[in-house]
C-alpha cells in the first residue's frame, strides 16, 4: 500500500521520506551521511584538507613563528637559502624569508583572495544571469555573446591582461589583493552568468512563475521570491570548484610576476618563481613546500566539489550505494492502471465490478 501522510503532516515527515533535522541537515553533513565507500573517503579527505587549509589561514598570526617579510631576529638575520634546521624548521629563502612563515601567511593571502573574487563572481554572475534569463530579447543576446567571448579567451592570459591593467605598480596588501581577486572576477563572472540564465529560462515557464503574474506580482518579486531560490541550487558546488580554480590563478600570477609583492603578503606563487634557480643547485626547500601547500589546497577543494557533485546526482549516488535504493525515498507501491482508473472514476464502484 503507498504511505498515506495523515492530515496537518507534510510526505518528508512520514515514513523513510522523514528528513533529518538540526545539525544533521546542514548541507555538508546531509551529503556526508548520505556517503559511502570510497565516495565518502573522498569527501572526507576534501574536507579534512580544506578544514586544515582554513585553520591555517585564520590563525596565522599564532601558527607562524615569524612575520611573512620579517628577515632577522635579535641574534641576527637569517641568512639565505639555508637549510632545515632547528631555527628555521622548512629553511629559508633565497631572499631570506623564513619558509614555514611564508608558506603559512600565504595560505591567509590565498584565503582573502578567494572570498573576495567568489563573492563578487557571485554577485555579478547571479544578477546578470537573472536579468538575461528572465527579461531575454536583445539584452539577454548581448549578456551571452560577451560571456562567451570572455569565456573563450584564456583565463590566466585574461587575468594577467586585467592585473596589469588594475594593479597600476600597486604593492600594497589591500590594492595587491583587490587587483588579484578582480583580475579572478573576471574569469568567474561567465560561468555563473551562464548557470543561472540557464536554470532562469528554465524556471520562469515553470506554472507557479506564471500565477505569480497572474495575480499581479512585479518582476522584482518574482525574480527575487520565485526564481533566485531555484536557479542558484548548483552554486555551491560551482563555487568550491571555482575556489581551487582561483589559488591556480593566483599562483599563475605570482608565478610570472604579476601576483602581489612580497614586502605586501606572502604568495605562493611568487615563492615558487623565485625558486626556480635553487632547483638547479639543489637547494629543494625552497620550492617544495609552496608547491606542496598548491596542491593540498587545491586538491582539498576538488574533492570536496566533485563529491558534492556527485551526491547531487541521484544516479551516481545509487551506482555508488551498489544498486541500493537511496534513504531519501519513501517506500511506494505500483497499482495497476487498468485497476487504478475505475476506482478513480468511479469512488463507490465495488473493487471487481
Amino acid at each position: 500500500m503507498a504511505t498515506v501522510a495523515a492530515p496537518g503532516t507534510s510526505a518528508v515527515d512520514t515514513g523513510a521520506g522523514r528528513r533529518p533535522r538540526g545539525w544533521r541537515g546542514l548541507p555538508v553533513v546531509r551529503q556526508l551521511r548520505q556517503s559511502v565507500g570510497l565516495q565518502r573517503g573522498m569527501l572526507v579527505a576534501g574536507l579534512v584538507l580544506t578544514g586544515i587549509f582554513l585553520l591555517t589561514a585564520l590563525l596565522a598570526p599564532l601558527l607562524a613563528p615569524y612575520e611573512y617579510n620579517q628577515l632577522r631576529d635579535p641574534s641576527g638575520p637569517f641568512g639565505a637559502q639555508q637549510p632545515p634546521s632547528a631555527e628555521h624548521w622548512l629553511g629559508t629563502t633565497v631572499g631570506g624569508y623564513d619558509v614555514l612563515s611564508r608558506v603559512i601567511w600565504g595560505s591567509r593571502t590565498a584565503l582573502f583572495v578567494i572570498v573576495a573574487a567568489v563573492l563578487m563572481s557571485i554577485v555579478l554572475g547571479v544578477l546578470l544571469g537573472l536579468v538575461s534569463g528572465y527579461f531575454g530579447g536583445w539584452l539577454d543576446r548581448v549578456l551571452v555573446v560577451v560571456a562567451d567571448a570572455i569565456y573563450a579567451f584564456p583565463s590566466l592570459l585574461l587575468a594577467i591582461v586585467v592585473g596589469i591593467v588594475l594593479n597600476g605598480g600597486e604593492s600594497s596588501l589591500l590594492g595587491g589583493i583587490m587587483a588579484a581577486a578582480i583580475s579572478i572576477t573576471v574569469v568567474f563572472v561567465p560561468q555563473y552568468l551562464r548557470v543561472v540564465r540557464a536554470e532562469t529560462v528554465r524556471i520562469k515557464a515553470e506554472a507557479y512563475v506564471e500565477s505569480a503574474r497572474v495575480i499581479g506580482a512585479g518582476h522584482w518579486r518574482i525574480m527575487s521570491r520565485h526564481v533566485f531560490r531555484n536557479a542558484t541550487r548548483t552554486l555551491p558546488l560551482i563555487l568550491t570548484l571555482n575556489a581551487s580554480e582561483a589559488i591556480l590563478t593566483l599562483a599563475g600570477l605570482g608565478f610570472l610576476g604579476f601576483g602581489i609583492e612580497p614586502t605586501a603578503a606572502a604568495e605562493w606563487g611568487y615563492d615558487l618563481q623565485k625558486s626556480l634557480s635553487d632547483v638547479t643547485s639543489g637547494i629543494w626547500w625552497t620550492s617544495v613546500f609552496p608547491g606542496l601547500a598548491i596542491v593540498l589546497v587545491v586538491l582539498g577543494l576538488t574533492l570536496v566539489g566533485e563529491s558534492l557533485n556527485d551526491l547531487a546526482d541521484p544516479r551516481l549516488r545509487t551506482r555508488r550505494r551498489g544498486g541500493a535504493a537511496p534513504a531519501d525515498v519513501a517506500e511506494t507501491s505500483v497499482v495497476p492502471a487498468a485497476a487504478a482508473v475505475p476506482t478513480l472514476l468511479d469512488p463507490a464502484r465495488e473493487p471487481g465490478l
